[in-house]
């Protein structure tokens, strides 16, 4: 074959409505990796929600809550490096979807928000339990 028509394969092959069990086999991969990043993206993102609220916690010590800057700062710097690997991988447009689409939905519930602002604060700093 001429340089030509394997230039011109891909192309020609565009239009092919039934895949093959290998065209099938590398998409479902692709799907799996995107879905398992995914996962990983929202759990980061929920993280960084839950500990960006402890931190802004009055009950915390100031110790306590120094520590969960640092920790909130990696978090936030390993979310970011997920988008930029999703975007790597998949495509600046699925990535800002993505990113989009987990902002979206992972957030805390307001009801639960405005009650544990409503609770009595205390000065208690010496917990040894934190409920996650």
């Amino acid at each position: 074959m001429s340089a030509f028509v394997l230039d011109r394969a891909p192309v020609s092959l565009a239009g092919i409505e039934f895949p093959g069990p290998a065209i099938r086999f590398i998409e479902e991969k692709l799907e799996k990796a995107l879905a398992d990043s995914v996962e990983e993206l929202a759990g980061l993102r929920f993280s960084i929600v839950i500990t960006a609220k402890w931190e802004a916690s009055r009950e915390e010590c100031p110790d306590r809550r120094r520590e969960l800057r640092d920790d909130l700062e990696t978090l936030r710097t390993r979310y970011s490096d997920k988008i930029d690997q999703i975007a790597m991988t998949f495509g600046v447009a699925v990535a800002i979807s993505v990113k989009d689409e987990v902002e979206r939905t992972i957030t805390l519930p307001l009801s639960r928000i405005l009650a544990e602002a409503a609770a009595p604060m205390t000065d208690d700093c010496d917990r040894s339990l934190f409920d996650i």
